[in-house]
């Protein structure tokens, strides 16, 4: 069965448009209901919300990872660079110029620091030289990973690890990063330097970022726009400063104000509804 169902014009600044999609998994789970959103080339896209709320499942169907879990996009469409991506596999899609760095810093934990790098470079073809300079490139933005380069990926500290799998990814020579949790489990310091480093990539190097983080705060600072999920639909999205002081936002997902979690959706349905009959 097709799913370029509905297709929309793709505006030519985007780099990515995906369109009304539903996710299922095991054939029943129905764990995104019409997610749709845009990356715009050179941007920094944030998908937001809690632990559940589809981030993951959104990368994975861009990323075309979902049919490992059992999972299938089962209508709406993606598309890259104005063209459709359902049917094209990681790899193919890696040389397209789109790669996934996964939640939980994902490395080979036998090799050492520089051969995960060099594993990043499997789709190119281009000879050693060009792929030593993109090595030279990624040691000058994660000096950390110059100094490690011979220590085993396992034994370095969870932030190198988080460095090695974006630096593996640049090693593609990506159009843009999928990142997913790039805050997971690190001390505050080092999520500032990571997200520093991706400023940097996308402002030098022209990488776009569309990334999934529960980290709300951080993910705003750095972001051009954002799309809040909740139970796998888009329940809010705007520019990043808009977000940042919007006053449900604040107090849902800033922790600024209110008393206790309580469910987005249910109090923007509550206000709408209060205003209504007022």
């Amino acid at each position: 069965m097709s799913i370029a169902e509905n297709i929309e014009p793709l505006n030519t600044q985007d780099i990515l448009q995906v369109n009304n999609i539903e996710v299922i998994y095991n054939h029943v789970i129905l764990v995104l209901k019409g997610v749709s959103l845009t990356v715009p080339k050179g941007g920094i896209v944030a998908i937001l919300g809690a632990n559940g709320a589809g981030k993951t499942t959104t990368l994975r169907a861009i990323s075309n990872l979902l049919h490992g879990e059992r999972g299938a996009v089962t209508k709406g469409n993606i598309l890259l660079d104005g063209q459709e991506i359902h049917n094209l596999t990681p790899n193919e899609l890696v040389r397209r110029g789109c790669i996934q760095v996964m939640e939980g810093r994902h490395v080979f934990e036998h090799l050492s620091v520089e051969e995960n790098l060099l594993t990043g470079a499997f789709t190119r073809k281009e000879g050693n030289a060009a792929i030593k300079r993109d090595l030279e490139m990624v040691y000058d933005y994660f000096p950390r990973l110059r100094e490690r380069r011979r220590s085993l990926a396992g034994y370095t500290s969870g932030g190198e690890q988080q460095m090695c799998a974006v630096g593996r990814a640049l090693m593609s020579r990506p159009k843009m990063i999928l990142l997913d949790e790039p805050s997971m489990g690190l001390a505050p310091q080092l999520v500032d330097e990571i997200f520093e480093i991706v400023h940097a990539l996308n402002q030098k190097e022209d990488v776009t970022f569309l990334l999934a983080e529960q980290n709300t705060n951080v993910a705003l600072r750095y972001a051009t726009y954002g799309y809040i999920l909740e139970s796998g639909r888009v329940v809010m999205d705007g520019e990043a400063k808009e977000l940042r002081e919007n006053e449900d936002v604040k107090e849902f997902y800033l922790g600024v104000g209110g008393e206790g979690r309580r469910s987005f959706r249910d109090v923007k349905h509550y206000k709408r509804r209060k205003r209504w009959l007022a």
